[in-house]
């Protein structure tokens, strides 16, 4: 495998245009955010555990955590790998009597396992590298983050990680939006 990060999950929010849910991962070495798109249930999933609200009845991830424990096994770590045709991919890694075992999965569905199991949450570099939102200074205000994610929210869609690199179309939105990003700096200033 490539090279990879390791990522903590920041927080969960909706696309405020289409109210998708999205889980927002950071780089556990640096400033840099990965959005990830996923459905309602696996977003009510994750944030259930983040936020250490007790189920009288099991959820799928929580019999998937159960099944995974019964047949000796545990989650070793989950790996955001890739993001083709507007589709995020994922590897659940999996040990079970000294041997790993790597299973296809969709991101939100790992990362919900990961916050049951407390396994560490990974992202390939080229992913990051193409797709995150990076921060120049280090960040402790949570509201400017949550602002910034916002101003990109607002603007950002689906299509626009469709883009393959060399993509003359991208790459021309690209510098016309880092132009308009300079210009906004020149008015500030």
């Amino acid at each position: 495998m490539d090279e990879v990060h390791e990522m903590v999950i920041y927080g969960v929010s909706f696309d405020v245009i289409g109210k998708q849910p999205i889980v927002l991962l950071k780089t556990v070495d640096g400033n840099k955010f990965l959005p990830i798109w996923i459905g309602h249930p696996e977003a009510a999933a994750i944030l259930i555990k983040l936020q250490g609200t007790e189920l009288p009845r099991p959820m799928t991830h929580d019999l998937m955590t159960s099944l995974i424990e019964h047949f000796n096994a545990e989650v070793k770590r989950i790996t955001v790998t890739a993001l083709r045709d507007n589709t995020f991919y994922a590897l659940l890694t999996l040990s079970r009597d000294g041997e790993d075992i790597e299973v296809d999965s969709r991101p939100s569905d790992a990362l919900a396992l990961a916050v049951r199991t407390d396994a560490p949450i990974f992202a390939a570099e080229d992913l990051i590298e193409e797709n995150a939102i990076e921060f120049e200074h280090e960040v402790d205000d949570t509201e400017e983050i949550v602002e910034r994610f916002r101003d990109f929210l607002d603007q950002v869609t689906p299509d626009d990680f469709r883009a393959e690199p060399g993509d003359e179309t991208a790459e021309e939105d690209e510098e016309d939006e880092l132009d308009e990003d300079d210009d906004e700096l020149d008015d500030e200033e």
